[in-house]
């Protein structure tokens, strides 16, 4: 499994949490993420999520003038976004203690395990 299939999972759930902490604009939004670890993330991914979001009810947004250039579009959570921002947290958390669990297990294997596929 490579980090894209991996990102497809967990992404939304990331810009939920990072738009719990404040109001943001798409590019801003972008940003942080990368300065959080997404390196390889593009606008071209998050703005078709942002507006999938918005539709399901998790966010809204409000047009605003910028200082720089056109207006920009920020966006917050709705109560049904805190919600699944929630959601989010408790299923990821329950994830993590299923494949640590996992890992513990078969762990302690994997070297043997390798050396019978050689």
């Amino acid at each position: 499994m490579n980090n894209s299939q991996l990102l497809k999972g967990t992404l939304e759930g990331c810009v939920l949490l990072v738009i719990s902490q404040q109001e943001v604009y798409g590019y801003e939004l972008v940003t942080k993420l990368q300065n959080l670890g997404f390196f390889d993330l593009s606008a071209g991914t998050v703005y078709p999520l942002l507006q999938k979001l918005e539709r399901q009810g998790y966010l809204e947004s409000q047009l605003r003038a910028s200082n720089e250039g056109p207006k920009r579009k920020y966006y917050h959570l709705t109560t049904s976004g805190q919600m699944q921002t929630q959601n989010f947290i408790t299923d990821w958390q329950q994830l993590i203690a299923t494949v640590t669990a996992v890992i513990e297990q078969t762990g302690e294997n994997m070297d043997g395990a390798i050396e019978r596929t050689k």
